[in-house]
């Protein structure tokens, strides 16, 4: 549950759930962003989820810091909350040209590549939160034997659609865009699709995600 609300200066409020990081905590803080986004509440201007934090933006003209405050500390979170989630299975194409820091992952991690992949694909990943560029997921929890950290110098331009790994989580890439995780592979799939008015985002939180392999002559047909 939440453990403090603060104030984020005057046009927000910042809802503390805790400092672990993990599935239990996180679906907490999804089913406090489901509820406050099912009341329709007049004056909040965005609600953004993150691994244990919740920030909700508004408008004091139409609501007061301490009226949101109120209403959010009344909400009810129990087993019965319904959670909107799904399981999306992605295609992951691990060819050279795509697993940009395979090579480093086996000299790191002290692991043959087919074992790297064979773990990473093994797994069912949880939608912990999407950010830091529109529609990117972040996807718990790597396998023990995965970990590892960023690189020490981040790219300058990762390829839309790699996927990249480091620490405990998984992301993909939705666009473009600078950064430093391990990449592993890439999916030929739109992760966020800005046409898409009603469902932009193909992975959301609370989602479970799976990862298949498809050789170069798969992902360049999945791409068309």
């Amino acid at each position: 549950m939440i453990k403090n609300i603060t104030n984020l200066g005057d046009a927000a409020l910042y809802c503390d759930f805790g400092e672990d990081v993990n599935i239990e905590k996180n679906l907490e803080v999804i089913k406090y962003f489901n509820e406050i986004k099912n009341l329709n509440i007049d004056g909040v201007l965005n609600i953004t989820p993150s691994y244990n934090k919740l920030i909700i933006s508004l408008n004091q003209s139409l609501i007061s810091l301490e009226k949101l405050k109120e209403i959010i500390l009344k909400i009810k979170i129990n087993e019965t909350n319904n959670l909107s989630k799904k399981l999306v299975k992605i295609p992951i194409c691990i060819n050279d040209e795509f697993s940009l820091d395979l090579d480093r992952l086996v000299s790191k991690l002290k692991l043959d590549k087919e074992d790297i992949i064979k773990t990473f694909l093994s797994k069912k990943y949880f939608c912990y939160m999407t950010g830091f560029i529109a529609g990117m997921p972040f996807l718990g929890d790597i396998s023990d034997n995965l970990r590892l950290k960023r690189l020490s110098t981040p790219r300058v331009k990762v390829p839309k659609g790699s996927i990249g790994i480091t620490e405990q989580f998984c992301n993909i890439y939705s666009f473009e865009s600078p950064g430093g995780w391990n990449i592993i592979g890439r999916t030929p799939l739109k992760i966020f699709d800005k046409q898409n008015q009603f469902k932009p985002t193909l992975v959301n939180p609370g989602d479970d995600v799976e990862f298949y392999e498809v050789d170069l002559k798969e992902y360049n047909n999945l791409n068309e």
